[in-house]
């Protein structure tokens, strides 16, 4: 006769033992059953109902892959470390669904309502509070959530981030990145140089462009070089997304611009701001070094041309008198 009894659970993995087991006992002999036929059954039915998973029929859409991609890997990963943000790997452990997706629509307002968990993440980002994602709404913030689930249960995520080389930085590194960054080596898939748009201390003249914030101290503001190669593998600016997005830098770039932010970052050559007045004045200087350039140029052919034609006015009209 076989006497069943069901054995312990254990329910912090997946495995034949989760659902406990079998143990009959047979004429003084016994045996474990690790796991019945309709055990085995039943396993995709109730991992289906678990909290955090994933349908096949939710999986990620390259819509939903490419949003995160572009307005969240500057600042997070999904297995791969803190960078500005947490890393995302396991959030449905700390937070559920729901809260994820109200973070996520208004970050700052589940902050300063004095969610106990948003003002710890808060204080973890050294004040910095995350913005708002452009274009969000409840759908596609739904969506991200269940995206960061189902890379959660990878080994790997493909959100893990860039794969940046950890060796030394050199010399070699920072005298790359300096010309990179000023434009005088092109980046290998056609990206504009930073310089257009950016400016550092000390590479004179007027100072770099003005359209993106000073990087001066950005080596320094986004922690070092994982947050810093992060941020250049997936730039999260409105303006450089749709340029980047079609040209974006490769690891080598990538490391040699970080070199050289963290160069420019310890650098004691302090920042040189460049006043509207030095601008206007440079402007009118220029102004007129050009005008006195063309008047010496055309010089001959404007006296050649204007002395006949005067002459031969003047000469007209002492005819008629006379």
């Amino acid at each position: 006769m076989c006497e069943a009894s069901l054995g312990p659970r254990e329910h912090d993995r997946i495995d034949g033992t989760m659902f406990g087991y079998a143990q009959c006992r047979h004429e003084g002999n016994s045996s474990v059953k690790k796991s019945s036929i309709l055990e085995l059954l039943l396993i995709p039915a109730l991992l289906t109902g678990m909290p955090g998973s994933i349908n096949a029929q939710d999986a990620p859409s390259e819509e939903t892959i490419s949003f995160f991609k572009l307005n969240c890997m500057s600042c997070h990963t999904i297995g791969g470390g803190r960078l500005t943000g947490p890393d995302l790997k396991g959030a449905i452990e700390r937070a559920d669904e729901a809260w994820l997706v109200d973070f996520i629509l208004d970050p700052k307002g589940v902050i300063d309502g004095g969610d106990p968990y948003a003002v710890e993440l808060l204080r973890e980002s050294r004040g910095v509070y995350m913005t708002k994602v452009p274009g969000i709404d409840r759908a596609r913030a739904e969506k991200l959530v269940k995206l960061i689930i189902s890379e959660s249960l990878k080994e790997r995520s493909q959100f893990a981030g860039l794969e940046i080389s950890d060796r030394p930085l050199t010399d070699a590194d920072i005298g790359r990145g300096r010309e990179l960054f000023m434009g005088a080596t092109q980046y290998e898939n056609g990206a504009p140089a930073c310089l257009s748009c950016h400016t550092v201390s000390g590479i004179g003249g007027l100072g770099g462009g003005r359209l993106g914030p000073d990087l001066t101290n950005a080596y320094d503001r986004l922690e070092g070089r994982k947050a810093v190669s992060a941020w250049l593998g997936a730039p999260p600016s409105l303006v450089m997304q749709p340029v980047f997005k079609d040209h974006p830098l490769d690891g080598e770039e990538v490391l040699a611009l970080v070199a050289y932010l963290k160069s420019v970052a310890e650098s004691e050559v302090g920042v040189a701001p460049v006043s509207t007045l030095k601008f206007v004045l440079s402007g009118f200087a220029g102004s007129a070094f050009l005008l006195l350039l063309l008047d010496f140029l055309w010089r001959r052919r404007y006296r050649a041309t204007r002395r006949p034609m005067v002459r031969n006015r003047h000469h007209a009209a002492m005819g008629s008198k006379s």
